[in-house]
């Protein structure tokens, strides 16, 4: 076994190697990308030897170049939430496009764009960007979240100060077979405002993605995130969110095809009664690898927080889940819930597990489970028996797999779209 010692300075040798000048900004922005790079430094790159990364391999994701990526034809099939209402803002190869977006107003919301609102001196977002992404290396070291906040130029700042008539909807496209893109966006709930917020499409043939949302006491966050369907996509997303008193947070992200999906959140539950549900779904077949790696921090009393993953591999296709929840010995009265499993059909998928609990206070209400197998041959057995051929019945048995984490979705509209998504990208894959 390597030594820590030489460990990290060949990961610190790595970092050095893809450092370069930072962006132009103002005071508060440059502060904020100098001690990320600092990080960045500091930590050093990712290295499948760290305990995190043991299961996924980062190499793709750091090196200094990047392979072309075919893209890919989805004509067949309309664009993920096109049906519904909602501002769009576009981002096509990790820049922003205003010819394909909507003006960037909303009634009780004000919308910027990070490299607008970055020149500027002072700005609200000073006190969350690169704060929580700081707040995130602990316990467990995320450099490439760090890697974002010192180089990203493009995202947007939204600040929700009362609750929208509509989601707002980040749409990404990609034209460029080896775009590589850095996007941040800062969210900012206001007391008990809510918002919807959406993410959907391909984005680049690597990207590297993080929100960092500050929710105020009694606001609520919807986030739905769809990844697209580009079969040779290399991504690394993060959320890092905290969360007031009676505050409450859902996200849920669907995942198809892809080379590599690395999917880290971090949680804070700093106010009592708080509430946080992440869910996500992921389908793949063959060069697929899926990893979510979930951290959820009970920091107060009277919390709630729900982990549901749910995978479904074939053809050599690998699924990751890394789970933890920690609760504070103040956090008494906490409810938490981790559930992650996939549906394994064939012998050549591959899932691996890493569910943790680690909890300091003594009145608390706290489950975790883990589990892989094939569809069940008395329940397909039974569909089959009223005359349902087989490739359908088995792909009933999928989609009622996958139904708890699309559960997690509170509007049935929004689930109903991603859950007919699941459906078209069985009928392709029989």
């Amino acid at each position: 076994m390597m030594p820590k010692a030489k460990l990290k300075a060949q990961k610190q040798a790595r970092a050095a190697e893809l450092v370069r000048p930072l962006p132009e900004g103002g005071a508060w922005a440059t502060k904020a990308r100098e001690a990320a790079l600092a990080r960045w430094s500091d930590m050093g790159a990712p290295l499948k030897r760290d305990e995190y990364w043991k299961y996924t391999d980062p190499r793709a994701l750091i090196e200094a170049d990047i392979a072309d990526a075919d893209l890919l034809d989805t004509s067949d099939e309309a664009p993920v939430f096109d049906a519904f209402d909602r501002v769009k803002l576009v981002f096509t190869d990790g820049v922003f496009d205003a010819e394909a977006s909507d003006a960037l107003a909303l009634d009780g919301v004000e919308i910027e764009l990070l490299a607008d609102a970055a020149r500027s001196d002072l700005h609200w977002a000073r006190e969350v960007f690169g704060t929580l992404d700081a707040r995130a290396q602990t316990p467990v070291e995320r450099p490439l979240a760090s890697f974002n906040t010192a180089y990203a130029t493009q995202g947007v700042l939204i600040r929700v100060t009362r609750t929208p008539a509509k989601p707002i909807s980040l749409i990404y496209r990609r034209s460029a077979t080896d775009a590589d893109a850095l996007l941040h966006h800062v969210i900012r709930l206001d007391a008990g405002a809510e918002l919807t917020l959406l993410e959907n499409g391909p984005l680049a043939a690597r990207s590297n993605t993080v929100i960092e949302a500050d929710i105020a006491d009694g606001a609520t966050l919807h986030h739905i995130r769809s990844q697209g369907r580009d079969h040779a996509r290399l991504g690394a997303a993060h959320i890092f969110a905290q969360l007031g008193a009676g505050a409450q947070l859902k996200s849920f992200t669907l995942t198809v095809n892809g080379q590599l999906t690395r999917n880290e959140a971090q949680i804070w539950l700093d106010g009592a009664d708080g509430s946080a549900h992440l869910a996500g779904a992921s389908v793949g077949d063959g060069a697929f690898h899926a990893d979510d790696t979930v951290f959820v921090a009970h920091n107060a009393p009277g919390c709630e927080s729900r982990q549901v993953y749910k995978k479904v591999l074939r053809h050599g296709a690998v699924g990751v889940f890394q789970g933890k929840i920690l609760v504070d010995r103040l956090a008494q009265k906490t409810d938490g819930y981790q559930i992650s499993q996939a549906l394994l059909l064939d012998e050549d998928a591959q899932f691996l597990a890493k569910p943790e609990l680690e909890i300091y206070a003594d009145d608390v209400k706290c489950s975790h489970g883990s589990t892989s197998g094939e569809i069940d041959a008395t329940q397909l057995y039974y569909l089959r028996a009223r005359g349902i051929p087989e490739a359908e019945a088995k792909m009933l048995l999928v989609l009622a797999f996958l139904a708890e984490a699309l559960d997690e979705i509170s509007d049935p509209d929004l689930a109903g779209d991603l859950r007919d998504r699941l459906e078209a990208w069985l009928q392709r894959h029989k």
